[in-house]
């Protein structure tokens, strides 16, 4: 799931039976989308915000929350290092992986107001563009590189008039 969608997704990558979907968990709109087992303490907890329009059947190895805050903001934080510490204290197993959902529960998120959260959620969603979307990132990437060339250039090619 989360190495297909990443921080959220408002499309789904495959299609289910309704028989299937009735047997299945589901997830609604806004909701937290959480992988509870893994091979590795890196991957398990990652998620995915679900910010489609409908309700979305997830599988059976994961954690489902709901909240009332802004998703991609908790999605973002559940990526952190300081997320990363506290499941490394709640994860177990060997072979397997698992956070048990319960355990889920004496996880500490910092959460600003909402309005925060948004504008949090905006400059992050700015950096991940710059930074993965080849259509943006590269020529801004390539501008700023020509501007930091064409600095150095200058300092290294300007001297000093000797006096004679």
């Amino acid at each position: 799931m989360y190495t297909y969608y990443g921080i959220y997704a408002d499309e789904t990558l495959t299609f289910i039976s309704d028989d299937v979907a009735k047997k299945s968990k589901m997830a609604f709109p806004n909701d937290i989308v959480m992988a509870v087992t893994s091979e590795n303490v890196e991957d398990v907890c990652k998620c995915t915000a679900w910010l489609g329009k409908d309700d979305v059947a997830v599988s059976g190895h994961t954690a489902i929350i709901h909240h009332n805050q802004n998703a991609k903001y908790l999605s973002y934080y559940f990526h952190t290092n300081m997320f990363f510490v506290q499941k490394r204290r709640l994860a177990h197993g060997t072979k397997v992986i698992e956070v048990t959902p319960n355990a889920l529960y004496d996880i500490v998120i910092p959460l600003p107001p909402l309005e925060e959260q948004n504008r949090i959620v905006e400059i992050l969603d700015r950096f991940d563009s710059l930074c993965n979307d080849i259509s943006n990132g590269l020529p801004a990437e390539i501008e700023a590189r020509k501007k930091q060339y064409e600095y150095y250039r200058d300092k290294l090619l300007t001297f000093r008039q000797l006096d004679k």
